[in-house]
């Protein structure tokens, strides 16, 4: 049933995939626009997603007549929106006075729980049990949980100008990580 190295593989294709710690200038870029994150939110809400589209992914995209390709380069658009934000300096998602929805949108999806790893998650289904793939997510939602209640201590040693140079660096790899399933996935839809 569970399988130490099936679980492993699972945890490091979903490690690599979710990329939180490339995504740190972009919590921290959104907690100085939100006031706060809300790291156990975000952490669950991704976990909710992940653990449903692993049971009901394929049936709720071919409910909308939708299929991986579309969904991935949907995902892609919104990945590359954010990336410009943060190589230029702009904001292009603006949330209204009230809303603090920023531990949702854009950070459990699409950087957690994106198209790349909701897609990622149908796809390990073919290859590794369902309880492997559990732990697997349970694994990296622990690592994320910590990586995001550790932003404030990173942003303290990274200091300003660090900050701004490491944003601009993750944007262009975000960049290029949105092109990529961009360009995989165009010609599937």
């Amino acid at each position: 049933m569970f399988a130490i190295k099936d679980i492993f593989s699972v945890t490091l294709i979903l490690f690599s995939v979710i990329d939180i710690l490339g995504s740190v200038p972009i919590v921290i870029n959104l907690r100085k626009k939100e006031g706060k994150i809300h790291s156990g939110r975000a952490t669950i809400i991704s976990g909710v997603l992940m653990v449903t589209f692993l049971f009901l992914g394929q049936s709720i995209l071919q409910l909308f007549g939708l299929d991986i390709g579309s969904f991935a380069v949907a995902g892609a658009i919104v990945m590359f929106i954010i990336a410009m934000e943060m190589i230029l300096g702009i904001t292009l998602f603006k949330s209204s006075e009230n809303s603090k929805s920023g531990s949702i949108v854009p950070l459990a999806f699409p950087l957690i729980a994106g198209a790349g790893t909701l897609t990622t998650i149908l796809s390990v289904r073919s290859v590794y049990t369902t309880p492997n793939i559990l732990v697997g997510i349970v694994i990296n939602l622990a690592f994320v949980y910590l990586v995001l209640k550790s932003t404030n201590w990173l942003e303290r040693k990274l200091g300003e100008s660090g900050f701004d140079v490491l944003r601009r660096v993750f944007g262009i790899i975000l960049l290029a990580i949105a092109v990529k399933i961009f360009k995989t996935h165009i010609g599937l839809i």
